[in-house]
């Protein structure tokens, strides 16, 4: 574990400084392009800045617009300079050709394979402890469908870490509103809404439960739908 941690934080240290000029980048290719960015609301509750030091769970069943939530969460911190870490299953979701379509410099992300709940944690952790990570996402996301379980014990380190180092923690879980959270810990539950309205695909992050501002609040981006659809 020490030595891929080791690559893991040389990898993310020496690309991330072309986060900022691969974002520039694609907003330039995509100005005329389907899928570009046509209107995103002026809310600052769903941004990297708002989530430091907290544990935060994104949740939606079937978990597509959850992903895209997540994205654009990494892409801000890489505008920012800020090293991300992004946690999976080994049979997860997550489909490197769709992240760097939205802008992601995959160079400058780490992205690491794990087999389970607990793996994902423990690696998390270690990652925080660098001080390295802005954000660490967790994709917590079965591949049989539903969401494992984090213990509570995990979450109180990760929170305790998130707080000492200034990082954002991201779960990422597919679950039905009426489902309980991971767990009195979590600071923020939202979920991921995908709207088809005629051309344009509306992603809205809506919050269930905030401790900070309260729930009922939404952010929304709106993206042109590709040719076709």
């Amino acid at each position: 574990m020490g030595s891929d941690l080791e690559r893991f934080l040389a990898t993310a240290r020496g690309s991330v400084g072309s986060a900022a000029a691969a974002k520039v980048g694609y907003l330039d290719r995509m100005a005329g392009g389907p899928d570009r960015l046509i209107q995103q609301a002026s809310s600052a509750t769903w941004e990297l800045n708002t989530l430091r030091g907290r544990l935060v769970e994104l949740s939606a069943r079937g978990a597509t617009a959850t992903l895209t939530a997540a994205i654009e969460l990494v892409s801000e911190a890489q505008t920012q300079g800020e090293p991300v870490a992004w946690i999976a299953p080994t049979a997860g979701t997550f489909y490197p050709p769709d992240v760097a379509e939205s802008g992601v410099d995959l160079a400058a992300l780490v992205v690491v394979r794990v087999r389970d709940a607990i793996a994902a944690a423990r690696v998390a952790e270690r990652l925080l402890r660098s001080s390295a990570f802005g954000l660490v996402v967790l994709d917590l996301c079965s591949p049989s469908g539903g969401s494992v379980e984090l213990a509570i014990a995990n979450q109180g380190r990760l929170v305790t870490l998130a707080q000492t180092h200034d990082a954002a923690i991201v779960c990422i879980t597919d679950k039905t509103t009426e489902t309980a959270s991971l767990g009195s810990l979590v600071s923020l539950r939202a979920e991921a809404l995908r709207l088809r309205d005629r051309d344009d695909i509306s992603i809205t992050v809506r919050a269930l439960k905030d401790k900070r501002r309260g729930p009922g609040w939404q952010h929304t981006v709106r993206r042109r739908a590709p040719a076709g659809l």
